[in-house]
């Protein structure tokens, strides 16, 4: 993990542990949690809206909501603000959101890079022109799934997520990287089923939350660059004019 492969521009690695190890050699980081955090992110930034990245919806994260006047969001579900993209396509312009996630939002606070992105299918090709744009090296980190006893586990998901933004890099490009663009092209013209074969996917349909899945498999749908910075992820447009 220590093995940062600064000899490429475009890297990609996995987790928690990448983010925290290796995001501080590179000058962008891309967090890609597919199901369901980058594209909560995504679709609330685009909305006007501030999303505070949270490790854990635990005791303190009510607290934490209300020291920033943001609302803290809820388990999953369709009706109130939550993890389920679904449920924040009506956000309203200028809210202020804490979304935990032990995915996503812990692998976002762990990276120390200049700056980092959230990025999904439905901003790809969004971001990575941004970082096209900006110029310097990326790792992109697919934060995978974490098991119950704290064991990260391969994503389908995001490895095509990441995929579809190293598509559209230019640069030296690790192995890795090579193989999830690879795995994207294979997979683009049919993404939400390709999604939906997986574990993750799978898992959300049998709780009901198909909208979920296809949501999330939209491939650049959204014009919205989510930027981490001083604890909140808000969309670029909204940081420049700030």
């Amino acid at each position: 993990m220590h093995y940062a492969q600064q000899e490429f521009s475009v890297r990609l690695q996995w987790g928690l542990d990448a983010a925290r190890l290796l995001s501080g050699q590179a000058d962008h980081c891309v967090v890609v949690d597919v199901l369901s955090f980058s594209t909560s992110v995504d679709i609330a930034c685009a909305r006007g809206a501030e999303v505070w990245p949270y490790h854990a919806r635990d005791d303190d994260a009510q607290a934490f909501a209300e020291a920033r006047r943001a609302l803290l969001a809820a388990r999953r579900n369709r009706v109130q603000p939550s993890l389920s993209p679904a449920s924040l396509q009506q956000l309203a312009d200028g809210s202020r959101l804490v979304l935990p996630s032990p995915n996503g939002a812990r692998t976002s606070l762990a990276s120390c890079a200049a700056g980092t992105i959230a990025g999904c299918l439905r901003n790809a090709a969004a971001v990575a022109s941004h970082l096209a744009r900006e110029g310097g090296s990326v790792l992109v980190v697919a934060a995978g799934e974490v098991d119950k006893d704290g064991r990260l586990r391969f994503a389908y998901e995001d490895f095509i997520g990441a995929g579809a933004i190293i598509y559209g890099l230019s640069g030296s490009k690790t192995p890795e990287a090579l193989a999830a663009e690879a795995a994207f092209v294979l997979a683009r013209h049919d993404l939400e089923n390709q999604l939906g074969l997986g574990a993750s996917a799978a898992e959300l349909r049998e709780r009901g939350f198909e909208e979920d899945v296809a949501l999330a498999a939209q491939l650049n749908v959204s014009d919205c660059v989510p930027l981490l910075r001083d604890g909140a992820y808000r969309a670029l447009e909204a940081l420049a004019e700030a």
